[in-house]
C-alpha cells in the first residue's frame, strides 16, 4: 500500500472513530460545527500518523477568479432551483411569517417587506457567510484539503470527484438515519438519493477547483456559499405548500437537478484538463 492510500484510509478511520464524539457534541450544543470540526481533527491526526506535512493541505489562497466562481456557483444553483419552484407553484415567494420574524429580529418595524428581504439577503451573503467559516473549514481541510489530493495520486479525476463526494455525503447519512437531518415529509430513501446526488454533483466542481488552484479555499468558499444561501435565505424564504417538501432544500428534487448540471460541466472540464492520475 502506497503512502497516499495509507493517508486516505487512516483519515477515514479517524473520521469514523471521532464521529460519535461529534454527534454527542452536536446534541450537547445544538450546533453542527463540533461535528464538522471532528473532520479537521481527523485530518491533523492522519497527517501526524502518516508523517504528512500540514502545509500540503492547500493553504495558499490561489487565483481570486476561482474564489468568485466558488461563491457564485452555489448561489446560482440555489437561485435557479428556487426560481423554478416559485415559477411552477411548487412553493411560494415569499413566506410572510418568516419576513415578519426577521423584521422583528432586526427591529425595523417600519420597513417594507421588500426592504426587509433585501437587507436579509445582504446580511446572509456577508455576515452569515463569514460566520460559517470555522465549521466549514474544519470539514473541507479533510475532504478537499487532504482526501482529494491523496486520491489523485492513485485515481483519475472522475473517480476522485465521485469517491470524495460519496464519502462526503455518507458522512451525513447517520444523522439522516437518526432523524437529526432532513425532513419528515418524504421517505428516507428519497432524501438519501436526492441529498447524495446533490453533494456528489457539487464535489465535481469542488474537486476541479482543488486541482486547478492547489488550494482548499475555493472549496471552503463553495461549501459556505451553498449552506448559507440554501439554509438561511432561499429555503426559509419560500412559502411551503404540499409539493415543496418534494422539491425544496437539499432533500428535494430541484437543487440536486441544477447541481447535477453544474457537476456535468465541471466533470467534462476536469476530464479534459486532469483526466490522468496526478503524479
Amino acid at each position: 500500500m502506497n503512502r497516499s492510500w495509507r493517508t486516505a484510509i487512516v483519515f477515514l478511520l479517524l473520521v469514523a472513530a471521532l464521529y460519535p464524539l461529534g454527534v454527542w457534541l452536536l446534541l450537547r450544543f445544538q450546533r453542527s460545527s463540533p461535528l464538522m470540526l471532528t473532520v479537521g481533527l481527523a485530518t491533523v491526526g492522519a497527517c501526524l500518523i502518516c508523517r504528512r506535512d500540514l502545509a500540503s493541505l492547500g493553504w495558499r489562497w490561489g487565483d481570486w477568479k476561482y474564489q468568485y466562481q466558488s461563491y457564485l456557483i452555489p448561489l446560482a444553483t440555489v437561485a435557479i432551483a428556487y426560481a423554478g419552484i416559485w415559477g411552477l407553484s411548487l412553493g411560494g415567494w415569499y413566506d410572510s411569517g418568516f419576513v415578519e420574524e426577521i423584521r422583528a429580529g432586526y427591529m425595523l418595524e417600519s420597513w417594507s417587506d421588500g426592504s426587509i428581504i433585501a437587507l436579509h439577503f445582504v446580511l446572509t451573503a456577508t455576515v452569515s457567510f463569514v460566520l460559517l467559516l470555522p465549521g466549514v473549514l474544519g470539514e473541507e481541510v479533510g475532504w478537499r484539503g487532504l482526501l482529494v489530493p491523496a486520491l489523485s495520486k492513485n485515481l483519475g479525476f472522475t473517480h476522485v470527484a465521485l469517491l470524495s463526494g460519496l464519502l462526503w455525503s455518507m458522512f451525513h447519512w447517520p444523522l439522516m438515519f437518526m432523524g437529526f437531518y432532513g425532513n419528515s415529509g418524504t421517505p428516507l430513501a428519497f432524501q438519501l438519493a436526492t441529498f447524495t446526488v446533490c453533494l456528489v454533483s457539487m464535489s465535481f466542481v469542488m474537486a476541479y477547483m482543488r486541482y486547478k488552484t492547489d488550494s482548499l479555499w475555493p472549496a471552503v468558499t463553495f461549501h459556505m456559499s451553498l449552506n448559507v444561501f440554501l439554509q438561511k435565505f432561499f429555503s426559509p424564504m419560500t412559502e411551503a405548500n404540499d409539493s415543496t417538501v418534494w422539491y425544496g432544500d437539499e432533500f428535494g428534487i430541484a437543487v440536486p437537478v441544477v447541481a447535477a448540471c453544474f457537476g456535468f460541466v465541471y466533470w467534462r472540464k476536469g476530464v479534459r484538463e486532469f483526466g490522468r492520475v496526478q503524479a
